[in-house]
């Protein structure tokens, strides 16, 4: 009841308070604002992502692409690098004397003119030949040690002085240098 006086008090006299609807806010004094309490806005979106997401995710690719193609690349060298040797090994299983000679003077040969294009390889021989092997990673064994016959043993009828399993070591070396 002491509701009721209190509203009744607040409403001049001769007039009769509105009647209050069910859920209707309560009714205000002259003046007075009504305000609605604090609202928190929602959570963000997980998508599209923000820009710095973006960047991360494309820098992200590019470095495993780049990891990616760098492993291809020596899977590449590794895989040539095999066959070639296998080559080499091969040559030395079914070949001897000036076979020999001629067999690792001719691997030599396709392998610096695919490994070194600008200098003009195909036209070197006999002491300019073995300069350039040694030059590339013969550390002069081809001038003065088991290499020497390179120079002219794969014309010779007989290989002369040839050390078959030290030139084998030696072109086995200037391959793993140059491939």
């Amino acid at each position: 009841m002491a509701d009721a006086t209190a509203t009744a008090a607040a409403v001049p006299r001769g007039q009769m308070p509105a009647p209050a609807l069910p859920g209707a806010a309560p009714p205000q004094a002259p003046g007075e604002l009504q305000l609605r309490d604090i609202h928190l806005p929602g959570a963000p979106g997980g998508w599209p992502p923000a820009p710095g997401w973006w960047l991360l995710g494309a820098l992200v690719l590019a470095a495993a692409g780049g990891l990616a193609l760098s492993g291809f690349r020596r899977w590449r060298r590794q895989r040539r690098r095999r066959r070639i040797l296998a080559e080499l090994n091969r040559l030395g299983a079914q070949q001897s004397g000036p076979g020999l000679v001629a067999g690792v003077a001719a691997l030599l040969k396709r392998v610096a003119l695919s490994r070194h294009r600008g200098i003009e390889v195909a036209a070197l021989t006999g002491e300019a030949w073995l300069g350039f092997l040694d030059q590339t990673g013969g550390d002069g064994r081809f001038r003065d040690g088991p290499g020497r016959v390179l120079a002219d043993g794969p014309y010779a009828p007989a290989a002369d002085g040839l050390d078959e399993p030290a030139l084998l070591a030696l072109a086995r070396e200037w391959l793993r240098r140059n491939t």
